[in-house]
């Protein structure tokens, strides 16, 4: 199947560019003074979205998409754009803190707090719906679920420890993927 096999490059090479921009952003918020937090469960993450990714190219590369399905996907990749928009040059796959720096109210923040892991939870339950592999999608989303409540707690914690910042009188920002 074609359709499916160029859906799945581009979740692929969107993810790897991802990456590049992570580490490159990463790499100039350190150099600002930003440090990482609770790195130990970074490894996991990774391990996590890996394997449903590689899962997916090895279940779905020939069944045929349920195209409204793939057109809400792809709807949803949009929703993910915005939320890299608004966090700019701070938008990591880690949890790096720079003190001083407000949260970013702007895009998808002004409604909700981690718009970012709302998109990953939706993208890894209803990519692999698009392909009919809905007792794939359940235990992706159960595993990246229990992943991201590590994660989430893990980040609001250093969030809530941090002096507040000078210009805008809240916490740091810290919200990625």
């Amino acid at each position: 199947m074609i359709f499916s096999d160029l859906l799945l490059a581009l979740v692929t090479l969107q993810r790897l560019g991802e990456l590049f921009l992570a580490a490159y952003n990463t790499r100039r918020l350190k150099t600002r003074g930003a440090f990482e937090v609770a790195p130990g469960h970074y490894p996991l993450i990774v391990a996590v979205h890996a394997a449903w990714l590689v899962g997916l190219w090895w279940l779905a590369w020939d069944r045929p998409p349920n195209v409204p399905l793939a057109i809400l996907y792809l709807g949803l990749e949009a929703v993910r754009v915005w939320v890299l928009m608004s966090l700019g040059d701070r938008w990591t796959t880690r949890i790096i803190i720079l003190p001083g720096a407000p949260l970013v109210r702007r895009g998808p923040y002004r409604f909700i707090p981690h718009p970012n892991y709302a998109v990953v939870c939706a993208e890894i339950a209803l990519l692999p719906m698009v392909f009919g592999l809905w007792g794939y999608a359940l235990l992706f989303t159960a595993l990246n679920a229990a992943v991201l409540f590590v994660r989430i707690r893990a980040e609001n914690r250093a969030l809530a420890s941090l002096p507040p910042s000078p210009s805008w009188g809240g916490k740091a920002d810290a919200d990625h993927r």
